[in-house]
């Protein structure tokens, strides 16, 4: 059998008739760029969050940076963020001119350690961004205490965690603001690149805008400086139709997940993902960790059941096989190996296993049968 990591042909043809029909309606609209359709999806996403306003742009790395912007930060800033996260996190402060400043993760989350983050704050702070990693929230309580001890803005990095939960309130609209990707293999992808931000603030919804589109909010008047981040008609009718389902495919990840969690929980060397209390987990990733002691024998594991797997028909992943931290184009920020020991051991030990909607019993049944066959012989 082969299993997917995941299977995108699979979840178009579930709505291929709806999706077809929208596009050919932006079409027959030539509607290409912002429009109806995108004002339309952009309505029925802040229904979806149960926030005021949401914005489309053109990728979740680009809302990472109209966020940050937006809000004033800029050179000689520093952005407080989780070492333990995919690099376009980061490009929110850099595209700014700000410093990023890297915090270790939590060791059962694996989002930002909340305890470790006040130690980091300097007179030159500005933001803290809290990342829901995977899908899981991360502890915002906390955070928004820090923030509002020392005057900071505290905003979601939401990319992999559309519909996600914390306390029992949807996430990106629980903080200053927050971005999303819509990136293809996202719970909520487009059919190219695409992002969001959402906020309740009206004031910082009309800058953004302004930002979003040239600087203006009249044609060819540039009140600001601005950039084109605007998201294309195309992706924001498929996404108003993909986000009918999306509750619908947000449980199906969530049963996949808890088959994996029963059918991996008695293998020794085997942590499966923790569902913290305060979290609904939407598991855009099902992240395994290898242990097998220290770190360089704990990923010789994980590569050695990669290689099994892959050898057996299982695609699986890496998220993220270097930290932050460690990235060449961060030498400039001076860390070293060993600063951040979780985010290192989530690295070197993690292994992403095939996680989509539309998984069978039999795919689901495979990959467990295939993990236990490993640790068996």
């Amino acid at each position: 059998m082969n299993v997917p990591f995941l299977d995108l042909k699979a979840n178009y043809n579930s709505v291929k008739a709806e999706v077809n029909t929208a596009i050919q309606n932006v079409l027959d609209n030539t509607a290409y760029i912002l429009g109806a359709s995108v004002q339309n999806f952009e309505k029925d996403f802040a229904a979806a969050q149960q926030v005021k306003y949401c914005l489309g742009t053109s990728s979740g790395t680009d809302a990472n940076h109209l966020v940050l912007w937006g809000l004033g930060i800029g050179p000689g800033d520093e952005v407080i963020m989780p070492a333990n996260t995919f690099i376009a996190t980061a490009w929110g402060a850099t595209l700014c001119g700000a410093t990023p400043v890297f915090v270790d993760c939590h060791p059962e989350s694996y989002n930002i350690d909340v305890s470790k983050v006040e130690e980091k704050i300097t007179l030159k702070t500005k933001a803290i961004v809290a990342v829901h990693l995977y899908g899981q929230s991360a502890d915002l309580d906390p955070l928004r205490e820090i923030a509002k001890k020392h005057n900071l803005f505290l905003v979601e990095d939401a990319a992999q965690a559309h519909l996600a939960e914390y306390r029992g309130k949807l996430i990106g609209g629980l903080t200053n603001a927050a971005s999303f990707s819509y990136y293809p293999g996202k719970n909520l992808g487009a059919y190219g690149e695409g992002g969001a931000v959402t906020t309740n603030d009206e004031l910082l919804f009309n800058k953004i805008k302004k930002l979003r589109e040239h600087g203006q909010s009249q044609k060819y008047y540039h009140e600001t400086l601005g950039h084109n981040y605007r998201m294309e008609g195309i992706q924001g009718a498929v996404l108003r139709v993909k986000l009918k389902y999306l509750n619908k495919w947000t449980d199906a990840r969530r049963s996949v997940a808890a088959k994996y969690n029963e059918g991996l929980k008695s293998l020794k060397k085997v942590i499966i993902p923790k569902e913290m209390s305060y979290a609904k987990h939407v598991y855009h990733l099902y992240v395994i960790q290898l242990n097998d002691g220290s770190l360089e024998a704990s990923n010789k594991l994980r590569d050695s059941l990669k290689n099994y797997l892959t050898e057996n028909g299982v695609n699986v992943g890496l998220h993220y096989p270097i930290p932050l931290h460690l990235q060449e184009c961060f030498k400039y920020l001076g860390y070293k190996k060993g600063d951040f020991p979780n985010s290192e051991r989530n690295a070197g030990a993690g292994l992403s296993l095939p996680m989509f909607p539309e998984m069978t019993d039999e795919q689901i049944n495979y990959v467990i049968s295939r993990i236990k066959d490993f640790f068996n012989n």
